[in-house]
């Protein structure tokens, strides 16, 4: 299998003025890493869900001004799309890299989620400390699980519930150079390692 090695590169295509410029790097730069993570882990969601994964690259596709300030690829059981459901991303911002599963404001079933998380609440004791939790795809910003379980999870499970615009996510964030020092070996086991960690609280979620 291919190596996927990320450098300073990667990242600093979303420092790139222009949208034009910016999706070029993303096409050329990033991409092609994106690729390799959808062959490997469509399959191992595959495996482990009993469900077949299909891979989505982000396309920035409805974009004409502002340039994306970050991207990903996502995974979920369903050809066609991803946002409607909960679903898995490997993805990047200048900052950071993460590893999640997500649940995004289009998903119509987030309120019976939400509640099926809330009911298993104690799950997230099982994660490892330095996961992290957010209300919000579109921002930077997360919560470092550790400190914010006792009185900001619940909070963003009854938002996700209860409110249109309510998200959740959950996974792990990996700083830039953290990211940029890690061998190709070392970031895919990084990576199972994440996602065998949620695997429980996506069963959760789709009621498994």
């Amino acid at each position: 299998m291919n190596n996927v090695n990320w450098t300073s590169n990667d990242f600093n295509v979303f420092e790139i003025d222009g949208l034009e410029q910016r999706m070029d790097a993303l096409s050329t730069i990033v991409r092609p890493k994106f690729q390799i993570l959808a062959e490997k882990f469509s399959n191992y969601f595959s495996v482990n869900t009993g469900e077949e994964f299909f891979p989505h690259i982000a396309k920035h596709a409805r974009r004409t001004i502002n340039p994306p300030k970050d991207s990903w690829v996502a995974f979920a059981p369903y050809k066609r799309g991803y946002k409607s459901l909960p679903h898995f991303q490997i993805g990047l911002w200048n900052t950071h890299l993460f590893i999640i599963v997500a649940i995004i404001y289009e998903a119509p079933q987030k309120s019976q989620m939400a509640t099926r998380l809330l009911e298993n609440i104690h799950i997230f004791n099982e994660l490892p400390e330095d996961f992290i939790i957010s209300g919000d795809h579109m921002s930077q910003d997360a919560i470092l699980l550790k400190t914010g379980r006792e009185k900001q999870l619940e909070p963003l499970l009854v938002r996700l519930r209860d409110v249109k615009k309510g998200e959740f996510l959950v996974g792990r964030h990996i700083s830039r150079d953290e990211a940029i020092n890690l061998s190709s070996d070392q970031f895919l086991q990084l990576t199972e390692e994440t996602f065998e960690a949620l695997l429980p609280i996506y069963n959760i979620i789709t009621g498994k």
